[in-house]
């Protein structure tokens, strides 16, 4: 059939019309969706981690697999290929991440205890629906050794009141603690603290640990580097490589006035292969580093008991 058939056989059809479930159809997805919410709940009373919401809490932080010497060696042969027709890191960005860097490097590490807790305090945001996105700040208690329970509270700024039955309650407005259990999925700032501080060796094993469907190498490196950040903070040798790494990664753009999520000022950093456009804040001044737009960081610290902040 030609296309000028096809269009006069379309005018003599009638319009096709909404579609309208039937009422039988209509309680079968209703029971459908309730079985969903019941479950969903369930994950989240076991977990902690809200529907729909973006990777975050004990997620941020990472697992760098052990690597076969050979594979190693392969990933890092496949880096030096690529290298070889990518296109060179952005001059301006990469000046910027070296002093960054050189900022890093000069701070005092903070001597830490495994009895201790690393103490993150961030506010950012956690998506339910469309028209449902909850603003909060958020505080984590992380055991040092990663061998005991730790804490993490909400306090909810924006989003709805609590509301009898509700499976989210945790994530309704006001202030909610949830117990932090030992995972050996989660990074442990001890094993962050064993990652390599030179640069091209922390860069290999950034790419060596792999990437998910559909993500680059690159875009997947600066994913696991934007996730360490908070924690390496109070690890400087490692703070300064993790930036001298990322300016050995092209696609890193200078924007000259960004703000972190909590409405701070300052210069940023963003990643042409990342999808979601996330961009890294630092303060004009000291180039400390504020977060990102999708999440700021508002402190760091070692604390003595999972609840209590730094010095008290």
């Amino acid at each position: 059939m030609n296309p000028e058939e096809r269009e006069e056989l379309a005018r003599l059809l009638p319009s096709p019309g909404e579609p309208v479930l039937t009422s039988d159809r209509h309680d079968l997805l209703k029971d459908h969706l309730m079985r969903e919410l019941t479950m969903e709940a369930r994950h989240f009373e076991e977990t902690g981690n809200a529907p729909g919401t973006r990777r975050r809490s004990p997620g941020r932080r990472f697992v760098l697999m052990a690597v076969p010497l050979g594979a190693a060696a392969a990933v890092a042969a496949t880096v030096l290929i690529g290298s070889a027709a990518a296109p060179a890191p952005d001059a301006r960005a990469a000046d910027l991440l070296n002093r960054i860097a050189e900022v890093a490097a000069a701070k005092q590490a903070v001597p830490v205890r495994d009895d201790q807790y690393v103490y993150v305090r961030t506010q950012g945001f956690m998506k339910f629906a469309d028209d449902d996105i909850r603003v909060l700040r958020e505080s984590t208690w992380t055991a040092v050794d990663g061998k005991r329970a730790g804490l993490r509270r909400i306090t909810v700024l924006v989003g709805p009141p609590p509301r009898p039955r509700d499976p989210f309650a945790s994530y309704s407005k006001g202030t909610h603690d949830m117990r932090l259990n030992p995972d050996a999925n989660v990074t442990t700032y001890r094993e962050l603290a064993a990652l390599p501080t030179d640069p091209d060796a922390l860069l290999e094993k950034l790419y060596a640990h792999g990437r998910s469907e559909g993500q680059s190498e690159q875009s997947a490196a600066l994913e696991k580097i934007g996730d360490m950040l908070p924690d390496a903070t109070l690890l400087p040798a490692l703070d300064a490589a993790l930036y001298r790494a990322a300016a050995r990664i092209p696609g890193v753009s200078v924007v000259q006035n960004a703000k972190d999520y909590a409405g701070r000022s300052g210069i940023g950093l963003t990643f042409k292969d990342r999808g979601d456009r996330t961009v890294w804040v630092f303060d004009k001044r000291s180039l400390d580093y504020l977060g990102s737009n999708k999440e700021a960081l508002l402190d760091t610290g070692v604390a003595d008991k999972a609840g209590r902040t730094p010095g008290r």
